[in-house]
C-alpha cells in the first residue's frame, strides 16, 4: 500500500494536486481539449497528472508530457488484471482532486475512492463529454448507481445536461470549452491546402473532420455526397479521421462510386490547416456533445452544413453560420449542401457569422473556470 496523501491544505493558496483520468489518449474531441487546456493552466494553481486506461490509446502522452503533465498508463496490461486498480488507487491518495473525462473511468475513481480512508479520499469531478443515449446500456446502470458520489459535475453543453437523468440535471455545470482561438487562425493555410489537395478555383470544397466511427454518420454524408455530385460535379468532398468503422466506410464508398471526389486522408496532425482550405465545413453526427472541429471551424470563419446533433444548435443558428438538419435525413443534408454550394452569397454571409461566433470560443475561459471549482472543492484562496 502506498504512503498516505499529505492533508489538503485547506485555507491557503498552494497549488491543488489535481489527478485527470481519461480512458485513453488518441486524438479525438475531449482528447484534444485536455491537451489545449493544458497549454493554458495556471502552473501556479495547480499541479497535476494523467492517467489513462487503454495501453493501445497513447497518441497524445509525448505531446503532454512536453507541456510538464506526468502521464501514466494504470493499464498497460490487461484490464481484467485487477493490478490496475493498485495503480489507480495509489496514484488517487495522492491527488485532491481526481477529474475524469469519460463514464468508465468516471465510475472506476468513485468506487477506489470508497476504498481509501475518508480523510484521505479525493474530491471527484467528473465532465460529461457526450449525451447520455450514446453510452452502451451497462455503462448507464453504472452511472446511475455512482452518479452521486461525485462531487461535482460539468457537461459541454446543454443538451449533454439535459440528456442526464432529470434528477441528476441540477447539479450538473454546463461549461463549453472552447479552443485556442490564435492558435488555430495561425494554423490557417487556405491557398497551400487546396493546393495540396489538388482543388480548382471552380471548385467546391467540402470537408469533415471527425473520427471514423457510427456515431458521426459517415454513411449519410456518402450518401449526401453521390446525390450532390449529380448535379454539382464541380463540388468535391474531403474527410479528415480515422476509426473503427473504416472498413465499412470504404466499402459504402466504393460501392456509391464517389471514386477521387470524396477522398479520405485519414488522421493528420495538420486537420486545422487542411480545414482551412474547406469552403464549408460539414458533418452528418447521430450523437455529440460539442464537437471540437465545429468549433474550430467556426474560428476559421468557414459556413457549416450540420445535423441538430447535441449541442450543435447551441452554437449553429440555422441560417446564421450556415445550415441545420435533422439527424439521419440525407435528403434534407443533400439539399442543405447543394443550396450552400450554389449561393455564393450565402456562403459569404454564414462565413462572417462563423468567424464572430468563434471569437466568443477561447479556452481560457473554461480553463480559469475549471481551476475554480478545483479549489472550491479543496477550500482554497484565491
Amino acid at each position: 500500500m502506498s504512503p498516505q496523501a499529505p492533508e489538503p491544505t485547506y485555507g491557503t493558496t498552494a497549488p491543488v494536486r489535481v489527478l485527470t483520468l481519461v480512458k485513453g489518449l488518441d486524438r479525438g474531441g475531449a482528447e484534444t481539449l485536455l491537451l489545449v487546456g493544458a497549454r493554458h493552466r495556471d502552473r501556479a494553481a495547480t499541479t497535476q497528472r494523467l492517467a489513462y486506461l487503454s495501453r493501445d490509446h497513447h497518441q497524445l502522452v509525448s505531446e503532454l508530457e512536453a507541456e510538464g503533465i506526468p502521464v501514466s498508463c494504470v493499464a498497460p496490461g490487461s484490464m481484467l488484471n485487477p493490478g490496475w486498480l493498485l495503480r489507480l488507487r495509489r496514484l488517487m491518495s495522492d491527488a485532491e482532486v481526481v477529474h475524469s473525462h469519460s463514464p468508465v473511468p468516471a465510475v472506476t475513481a468513485r468506487l477506489t475512492a470508497l476504498t481509501l480512508p475518508r480523510r484521505r479520499r479525493p474530491r471527484l469531478l467528473t465532465t460529461e463529454h457526450n449525451e447520455w443515449a450514446s453510452h452502451h446500456p451497462l455503462t448507464r446502470l453504472a452511472e446511475r448507481m455512482t452518479f452521486r458520489l461525485d462531487d461535482a459535475h460539468l457537461a459541454v453543453s446543454e443538451a449533454v445536461r439535459s440528456s442526464l437523468p432529470a434528477s441528476y440535471r441540477p447539479s450538473v455545470e454546463v461549461l463549453i470549452a472552447g479552443v485556442d482561438i490564435d492558435s488555430v487562425r495561425s494554423q490557417a493555410d487556405r491557398t497551400g491546402a487546396r493546393a495540396e489537395l489538388g482543388v480548382t478555383d471552380g471548385e467546391v470544397l467540402v470537408g469533415t473532420v471527425a473520427n471514423l466511427r457510427p456515431h458521426k454518420g459517415y454513411p449519410d454524408l456518402l450518401r449526401a455526397a453521390r446525390q450532390v455530385l449529380e448535379t454539382a460535379p464541380s463540388v468535391r468532398f474531403v474527410a479528415v479521421g480515422h476509426g473503427p468503422s473504416v472498413d465499412e466506410i470504404t466499402d459504402l464508398h466504393r460501392d456509391l462510386g464517389l471514386a477521387d471526389r470524396f477522398t479520405f486522408l485519414g488522421h493528420r496532425r495538420d486537420a486545422i490547416r487542411l480545414m482551412s482550405g474547406f469552403d464549408i465545413f460539414c458533418l452528418a453526427s447521430h450523437h455529440e456533445g460539442l464537437p471540437v472541429a465545429l468549433m474550430e471551424a467556426l474560428v476559421l470563419g468557414i459556413p457549416v452544413v450540420t445535423t441538430r446533433a447535441g449541442g450543435i444548435p447551441e452554437l449553429i443558428d440555422d441560417g446564421s453560420q450556415g445550415r441545420l438538419v435533422d439527424i439521419a435525413d440525407v435528403s434534407a443534408l443533400t439539399n442543405a449542401l447543394l443550396a450552400e454550394v450554389n449561393d455564393h452569397d450565402a456562403r459569404t454571409h454564414h462565413s462572417q457569422h462563423s468567424a464572430a461566433s468563434g471569437e466568443t470560443l477561447a479556452i481560457q475561459r473554461s480553463v480559469q473556470r475549471t481551476e475554480a471549482i478545483y479549489a472550491e472543492l479543496t477550500g482554497r484562496l484565491r
